[in-house]
């Protein structure tokens, strides 16, 4: 078996930026046709824009709000245009926002779930739609058709009050993981999701400039001692998406240094 994933052709969401664009870009990089989507016109432009531009790149971007039907059928419809079929997708498009558990007006829950869950969920049973009618007309063999990847957090078993939306809807991806896995199975699509920890994200970044006590607090709760970069979810993403992984489904993959085996962690995940 390879990591490759040369040749394939990957749908990455929330890929103008942060962990999104670091999947997007790695896949890139190995040779995926990979369809960078992104609500953020601007950030995506400045991405890959010139290099979308050309007839033989292995690039192309798709500015448009996902949580709304019809930018979903479009986007699939683009990288069909671009590529011809799809082979992976990477809902990598999340948000956070703090939440607060006693405020009966407060919609972060709401919101959250709209855009971590149901734009991802939406966008799968299109794309695992289109991969079931390719393989029945191309009568492909008995391995694996394609593979969806979600990203999730370790938020999800973590408690946080501070962060109940954001963590309600880390749970909720990582049951809608399991759930597809055992429904697509049968159609040879498999559905794993890498859940990580605290990750040198913007956000992060952004939060740590003023706050050494911060860094110093992750850094002693994570075993391992350090935080983990982009880059590594990118590469236990590629791992999900190449054939090595080709028995493996419903599966939440967790790459955190060590931060769940951990009691008592407050420190909140980025």
């Amino acid at each position: 078996m390879s990591f490759s994933i040369a040749g394939k052709t990957a749908i990455v969401t929330g890929a103008a930026n942060g962990i999104g664009r670091a999947v997007a870009r790695h896949f890139a990089d190995q040779g995926a046709n990979v369809m960078f989507a992104d609500r953020d016109e601007d950030g995506l432009v400045r991405e890959v824009g010139e290099e979308a531009a050309k007839d033989d790149s292995n690039v192309r971007f798709f500015a448009g709000d996902l949580r709304e039907k019809l930018s979903i059928a479009n986007l699939l419809s683009a990288t069909i245009d671009a590529f011809d079929d799809v082979d992976i997708l990477v809902n990598a498009s999340r948000q956070m926002r703090a939440s607060d558990p006693l405020n009966a007006d407060d919609d972060a829950v709401a919101m959250l779930l709209e855009q971590n869950l149901m734009t991802s969920l939406r966008l799968t049973q299109l794309v695992a739609n289109r991969m079931i009618k390719t393989a029945k007309s191309n009568e492909q063999s008995d391995g694996s058709i394609g593979s969806i990847i979600n990203l999730s957090s370790i938020a999800a078993h973590r408690t946080h009050p501070e962060l109940l939306a954001f963590s309600v809807s880390s749970a909720a991806v990582d049951q809608m993981t399991r759930s597809m896995a055992a429904a697509l199975a049968p159609h040879r699509i498999r559905v794993n999701a890498v859940s990580f920890g605290s990750l040198m994200s913007r956000s992060l970044q952004d939060a740590l400039k003023d706050d050494d006590a911060l860094r110093t607090e992750i850094i002693e709760r994570t075993p391992l001692g350090r935080i983990a970069g982009a880059g590594e979810v990118a590469e236990a993403a590629q791992f999900l998406a190449s054939d090595s992984s080709g028995f493996m489904t419903g599966q939440i993959m967790t790459i955190d240094g060590g931060r769940t085996l951990a009691d008592n962690v407050t420190v909140p995940a980025h």
